[in-house]
């Protein structure tokens, strides 16, 4: 069973490059080592991600303002992170919930993700993108930050370097994917968010978890949609 297209949120767009034949296993390991590394060094501690529920992107947005705070991820239409200092999100959760959210959450994550306070740990990865050779895919390789396919090797360097510092479009990536008629969205290992936030992405067709559904599961809709 081989993919038409791949994508990966954050860290993920490492593996889904990996599949896609873009990127050596052996590189992926390095990269990601370091960028683990250049991420901690930069914000060692009081920074962080807050998921809010329930609110609308112009909503949040709003929000935001004046806290020091940014929009980190697009995840679905009313599940939005922020991502900023510990003091800042606390601020932007209260208002948050005086609005009318349903939900807000600190995430068990210690470093202010997919925003500009990361934008120089992002360019000295990309530093050591030059010494890394990628290949053309082999199959799509759709951007969780912008939600479009790419297909250059350069373009997809930068998107893995710079992913850091760019706001995750989830939504709009699986938006997209549904458009060009993929039916079958299979999410790897750990986990399940993906899967649930994908069909709140009008999404036409399946999607499964890999882990919760199992390889037999997967195959099976997989040989299905293309009898």
């Amino acid at each position: 069973m081989s993919p038409d297209i791949v994508s990966g949120l954050s860290i993920g767009a490492y593996p889904a490059a990996v599949v896609a034949g873009a990127l050596e296993f052996t590189d992926a390991l390095k990269l990601v080592a370091l960028r683990g590394d250049l991420m901690e060094q930069a914000w060692p501690h009081g920074y962080g991600l807050t998921a809010i529920m329930g609110l609308t992107l112009p909503q949040v947005e709003q929000l935001i303002e004046g806290s020091g705070t940014y929009i980190a991820n697009l995840n679905a239409e009313t599940q939005i992170v922020i991502a900023g200092s510990d003091e800042g999100m606390a601020q932007v959760a209260k208002r948050a919930l005086e609005k009318g959210a349903s939900k807000v959450q600190r995430l068990a994550v210690s470093v202010p993700s997919h925003c500009e306070l990361l934008a120089e740990p992002a360019q000295k990865l990309a530093a050591a993108f030059e010494s890394v050779t990628l290949a053309r895919p082999r199959c799509a390789y759709l951007s969780g930050s912008t939600g479009r396919v790419l297909w250059q090797p350069e373009k997809i360097a930068d998107d893995l370097a710079m992913n850091m510092a760019r706001t995750v479009r989830w939504q709009e990536a699986m938006i997209s994917a549904n458009e060009r008629e993929a039916r079958l969205a299979i999410e790897m290992p750990p986990g399940g968010v993906l899967t649930c936030l994908t069909r709140q992405a009008a999404w036409e067709g399946e999607t499964i978890s890999l882990e919760r559904s199992g390889v037999d599961v997967a195959v099976h809709l997989a040989g299905r949609l293309r009898a």
